[in-house]
């Protein structure tokens, strides 16, 4: 399904929650050197002509004597050179520390934006070629007035079926669910990634999409990726890698934002169910016709949605013709 398809799905959800990343080619791979011609083994060289001996030179004049060097002492020890003290190892240098909001704020304080929307420089919405074969399944899991609930039937479905996900989650919705947020965290299935602080679009400016507002200046974006960073960074023991804004737009500063924090931007290929809006059978359409490579966008925050049981009619032939799963973090390596 194009893209374009897809957009205008979400579109016509009215307040869909969407997202969205762009492509990243790896790097090319290094060639092999080809082989160094092996040198002739030592025993096959020619055998070294041996210089005349000193006794066939003419006698070289002999300056003034020298007195012999005196003869140390059978029983005295020779004095060892004095030994350098080996260098103390340097301290492996601190961490670089994350940009304040100040910081952010003086750095990027006339930046204007050039882009806006979905799909931005910066953002990622599909898997690198090493990991086309496989397809990235991605949910959000909004908060507030996005909707703070839990899909247990769909993180079941994923369990029963061992296959991986990334889940993106609001601060709101982890402090509404903090059992369900440690059992979750726990799962090596899953990885834990961050969408945001209050669910806002990324933008310097105020744009706001389906009717949500964005964030107004360099200072609320970074309040807005890093207020949730600190909290899962403190819950997981470890920052996360990826973020995802609320509605999953971004103009081309806050990307620039949120790669000086050290966020990786996740957007999609595929809107798999335009905001928890649509039916069970067309979610079950949108991922059969994920292309490999894709990274797929759902939601787990609305269990009475046709996101889970759309995705329990799928996956068991998305499995059988021979399709992978894979997390974002083990993709983008």
């Amino acid at each position: 399904m194009s893209l374009s398809r897809r957009t205008l799905l979400v579109a016509a959800a009215g307040t869909t929650l969407a997202a969205c990343a762009p492509t990243t080619s790896p790097a090319p791979p290094v060639p092999t050197a080809a082989p160094l011609p092996t040198s002739p083994a030592v025993t096959t060289a020619p055998a070294v002509t041996t210089a005349p001996t000193v006794t066939t030179a003419a006698p070289v004049p002999t300056a003034e004597p020298v007195a012999p060097e005196p003869t140390p002492s059978p029983t005295a020890a020779p004095t060892p050179a004095p030994t350098a003290e080996a260098p103390a190892p340097a301290p492996a240098p601190a961490p670089a520390a994350a940009p304040t909001r100040a910081f952010v704020t003086a750095r990027y304080a006339d930046a204007a934006p050039a882009a806006w929307g979905l799909d931005v420089p910066g953002v990622l919405t599909v898997l690198p070629r090493a990991a086309a074969p496989a397809v990235a399944l991605t949910f959000d899991a909004c908060g507030g007035p996005g909707g703070s609930g839990y899909d247990a039937a769909l993180v079941d479905t994923l369990r029963t079926h061992g296959v991986p996900a990334t889940l993106f989650l609001n601060a709101r919705w982890i402090d509404a669910n903090p059992a369900t947020f440690e059992s979750l965290a726990a799962d090596p299935l899953f990885e834990i990634a961050n969408h945001g602080t209050a669910h806002r679009p990324l933008s310097v400016t105020g744009r706001s999409a389906y009717g949500i507002a964005g964030t107004r200046d360099p200072g609320e974006v970074h309040d807005e990726i890093a207020g949730n960073l600190a909290k899962l960074t403190a819950l997981l023991g470890r920052p996360p890698a990826f973020f995802r804004s609320g509605t999953a737009h971004y103009d081309d500063v806050a990307t620039r934002i949120a790669a000086d924090l050290g966020q990786r931007i996740a957007g999609f290929s595929t809107n798999a169910d335009g905001g928890a809006t649509l039916p069970a059978a067309q979610v079950r359409r949108e991922l059969l016709d994920a292309a490999p490579g894709a990274i797929v966008i759902a939601h787990m925050n609305h269990p009475t949605a046709g996101t889970a049981p759309g995705l329990a009619a799928a996956l068991p032939a998305l499995l059988a013709a021979g399709r992978t799963f894979t997390r974002l973090s083990d993709a983008f390596r």
